[in-house]
């Protein structure tokens, strides 16, 4: 069960036999439940909605800890009681009783055919390999200022392919204006399936805390994480699955965090910065940063 805008992200999936996608109305969506006669229910939100349709289908349910008050200490008074035990991770214990465990395997994304990006539909420039710079994020101080964007890939020598959605478009063009043939603004252009594959072709991933961040971890790439008002603290750091990572040689990630005694101020991110002064991602130090993309590079 999910919001029918997550249908893209979900529908591709071969391991779910069945979806149920709902938009405001989850009455529709409860009685269709009903008829299916399940036998339990698996609660990985927590919340009202869920809670809603819990309580209608009366089955066994087995629920996630959200660690609300945890994650209240530590965003509100810098109190760390977090258990360093990551999101996905305790999704997966939430249903242990199930004998449901961790293949060790990490994250996956499934990409239909027809959202398969060809070669032609970008620049020549950079079909022997370019870096996914994923520029967008829902909140404001989970984005780094565009002028540090601008900086971080004017100082990059390597092709690079700017992500993000429609309202991404005018950050892009501002930065692809520094070097139009190295930076390609894809923001807009392509869906969020096309946005995946173009991270799945790419060399290497810089990306803030979102949604594509876990799928640059689903593809295995290598990947520079930003943070600013969110934080690995929460547990929500880049997973890749015990097994792939026991196999590397040299680290695949890397968070790019300033630790702040701020650091974090929130749960999923604000849209102005608490004390108005946005350190967090101003003080980021783009020439460090730039030497940790060359540095990935050179092990390629």
């Amino acid at each position: 069960v999910t919001k029918t805008n997550f249908k893209i992200v979900t529908a591709s999936n071969p391991y779910i036999d069945k979806f149920f996608y709902y938009d405001r109305d989850l009455s529709v969506v409860i009685t269709e439940l009903k008829k299916e006669q399940y036998d339990y229910v698996i609660d990985l939100h927590n919340n009202l909605r869920s809670n809603k349709i819990r309580r209608a289908l009366k089955k066994k349910c087995f629920t996630i800890n959200k660690l609300n008050v945890q994650k209240f200490l530590l965003t509100k008074l810098n109190v760390d009681l977090m258990p360093r035990v990551h999101i996905t991770q305790r999704s997966l214990n939430t249903v242990a009783a199930l004998n449901v465990f961790d293949d060790g395997l990490g994250l996956d994304y499934f990409i239909p055919k027809e959202d398969i990006v060809d070669q032609n539909d970008i620049p020549t420039s950079h079909s022997a390999g370019f870096i996914a710079v994923v520029i967008g994020a829902n909140y404001f101080t989970k984005k780094l200022p565009v002028h540090k964007l601008q900086e971080l890939c004017y100082k990059v020598d390597h092709p690079i392919i700017l992500l993000g959605g429609k309202e991404d478009r005018i950050t892009g063009e501002a930065i692809t204006a520094l070097d139009p043939v190295k930076i390609y603004n894809a923001c807009g252009k392509f869906n969020l399936n096309e946005s995946a594959d173009l991270v799945r072709q790419s060399k290497m991933v810089i990306s803030h805390d979102t949604g594509m961040q876990y799928i640059a971890c689903a593809f295995k790439k290598p990947l520079l994480a930003i943070w600013g008002g969110t934080s690995p603290k929460l547990d929500v750091e880049p997973y890749y699955g015990k097994l792939f990572m026991d196999q590397q040689s040299a680290p695949v990630y890397e968070n790019i965090v300033l630790n702040l005694r701020c650091q974090p101020c929130s749960k999923f991110g604000t849209h102005t910065c608490p004390l108005e002064h946005f350190n967090c991602m101003e003080r980021q130090d783009i020439d460090a940063i730039v030497e940790k993309v060359n540095d990935r590079l050179r092990r390629k």
